[in-house]
């Protein structure tokens, strides 16, 4: 029957021993030991990020801002694809001064400007991630300067 117990983690390395007290001693000054040797080997597992970082938001627009949405959306030549009309729509609402968005707000402010509907706004928000003009926040998401300049 095991008398001692030892969990340790270094890094990205962990480690669970469970024995005699000297043995579970043994391997726990073995670790400490090579500890100096096994830290460069073994970076610190971080928290998955949920924004790119590589990424900044827009900022707002004034000169957006003003237009009523169809008329940005014609301008922008954004009523007939999804992906763009998606797009735009959160452009314009980040000009607004909106920090983070979901999709339920791009769809009402389309709802609320008399415009079509979008077929998919999930999928459209996932294409833009995947271009790079959109970037995730955990529910919420932003629309990058990338994602701005496209239109």
């Amino acid at each position: 029957m095991a008398d001692a117990k030892i969990q340790f983690k270094l890094g990205a390395i962990e480690f669970t021993g469970e024995g005699d007290k000297d043995w579970v001693a043994q391997q726990l000054d073995k670790i400490i030991e090579k500890a100096p040797k096994l830290v460069p080997l073994s970076p610190v597992a971080s928290e998955p990020a949920t924004v790119n970082r590589t990424h900044t938001p827009m900022a707002p627009d004034p000169g957006i801002a003003h237009k009523p949405l169809a008329t940005f959306l014609k301008e922008k030549n954004a009523s007939s694809n999804q992906v763009k009309k998606f797009l735009a729509t959160a452009v314009w609402l980040e000009a607004k001064g909106a920090n983070r968005l979901t999709t339920a707000d791009v769809t009402k402010a389309l709802k609320d400007a008399n415009q079509s509907r979008l077929g998919n706004p999930s999928d459209s928000l996932n294409k833009n991630v995947a271009k790079g003009y959109c970037d995730k926040d955990g529910k919420e998401f932003f629309v990058t300067d990338e994602g701005k300049t496209s239109l």
